[in-house]
């Protein structure tokens, strides 16, 4: 890369783009890299402010920037994913397929903690639609050195970044506990809350049970949706800590790993997560407290979504829900645009 005045380099090769910019009118690139400067593009490049210019000279110990932007991109890149178009040291990473964002947040670090480069991501473990961008990388210089550039990739190790785990069809069965609506003494009104929710997925119902505050009679409900083919099981009900709330008992007497009875979310703090293990596949099974019920958003809100793209949730991710864990009920709910959650 070689400075020169700009009236002196016709015939030369830009090494990067010219951005125009036009306030309410444009702000683009005039003109691209590889460009070869001609003579009427003297006053066009004088009138961005461009008295001197870049010119391309080929160095073998130096990338430019759309090339040290390529490098990023395969660090970053997976299946169900593909780049945008390079522009002035850019390239964004979008969304081929349904799913949840999975970022490997170290790796992401350790780039981010290189210099000269960048890579900004939408917060992972959360869901995403095809055509949404994932990521945006962006090399700082106009060069950098290659030999920074090689390790960078390799204390990555070759591991991606980014990975998108795609949604599954799931046989979900429910079963609603609680005396009051077992004797038929209120109308269920938490069921039509899980259908709904569970409606924006590929699911299917393969059995709903109503069960009273007995826990045997709750793990029998559980267990019979289980030989029916449910590959996950929802407990609405008997979630707090009264005497007569025994629901993480029957989970429990299913003969389910309890992974954590107890969130650090607001909405949701008495929510239950364990995993059945039924020949080759692992099966969750949950218990909702009521604030499911009637609150916007909770924590299942947070986890249906990796539940959904069979992405185990460990004891330790839900720890770390506690920063952001607390939703702030606002008049007009935005989420997944807000703080919840992240």
């Amino acid at each position: 890369m070689k400075l020169m005045k700009t009236e002196e380099a016709v015939g030369q090769i830009l090494c990067h783009d010219i951005t125009q910019i036009i306030k309410g009118v444009t702000k683009d690139a005039v003109f691209r890299k590889g460009h070869v400067i001609r003579e009427e593009d003297i006053p066009v490049l004088l009138s961005v402010g461009k008295d001197h210019i870049y010119i391309w000279e080929n160095d073998e110990t130096m990338l430019h920037e759309n090339d040290a932007a390529q490098v990023l991109y395969d660090i970053c890149k997976n299946e169900h994913m593909h780049p945008s178009d390079v522009k002035e040291g850019k390239i964004e990473l979008i969304a081929d397929i349904d799913g949840v964002l999975k970022i490997d947040r170290d790796r992401l670090r350790k780039v981010n903690g290189a210099g000269q480069m960048m890579i900004a991501s939408r917060h992972g473990d959360f869901p995403v639609k095809k055509g949404d961008k994932l990521a945006g990388t962006r090399i700082i210089p106009l060069v950098i050195e290659k030999e920074k550039m090689m390790k960078v990739k390799e204390a990555v190790k070759g591991a991606q970044i980014f990975e998108i785990k795609p949604f599954v069809k799931k046989k979900v069965g429910i079963v609603t506990t609680g005396n009051e609506v077992f004797y038929g003494r209120i109308k269920d009104t938490f069921t039509p809350v899980i259908l709904d929710k569970l409606s924006e997925y590929e699911t299917e119902l393969v059995g709903h049970e109503i069960s009273n505050d007995d826990h045997e009679n709750i793990t029998a409900c559980i267990k019979k949706l289980l030989d029916e083919g449910a590959e996950m099981v929802i407990c609405t009900g008997g979630m707090s800590v009264d005497p007569d709330d025994k629901t993480p008992l029957a989970i429990k007497n299913a003969g389910s790993d309890i992974i954590s009875y107890g969130a650090p979310v607001l909405p949701g703090a008495m929510f239950l997560l364990s995993y059945y293990k039924k020949d080759e596949k692992i099966i969750p099974i949950v218990g909702l407290p009521g604030c499911v019920m009637y609150a916007k958003k909770t924590i299942f809100d947070l986890v249906l979504p990796r539940l959904m793209a069979d992405d185990m949730i460990s004891e330790a991710d839900l720890v770390e829900l506690g920063e952001g864990g607390l939703c702030l009920n606002c008049n007009v709910c935005t989420f997944p645009n807000c703080g919840f959650g992240k």
